[in-house]
């Protein structure tokens, strides 16, 4: 097994885990919260319709990269921070 990555995206102190690519959304978040606001729907990790959030300008969010595999008992992080 090798090794995968998982993103932790944080939002009003509440944490959505979301799977490798992370781009589009990244994309949708950011073009919600310059049109002055709007919702984006957060896909689930495993399966299911996922959840839409309202994003506006001046709202916390966090993204965490996570790699995960081989049953290390470490994960290694990376995290940014924008105030969107």
């Amino acid at each position: 097994m090798g090794v995968a990555i998982v993103h932790r995206l944080t939002v009003d102190g509440r944490d959505y885990f979301l799977p490798d690519p992370v781009t589009e959304l990244k994309t949708k978040i950011l073009d919600a919260v310059k049109g002055g606001g709007g919702y984006v729907n957060i896909p689930p990790l495993r399966g299911g319709p996922g959840i839409d959030i309202l994003f506006s300008p001046g709202m916390p969010v966090t993204w965490t990269q996570i790699e995960v595999g081989d049953g290390a008992s470490e994960a290694a992080e990376s995290a940014t921070h924008d105030d969107l």
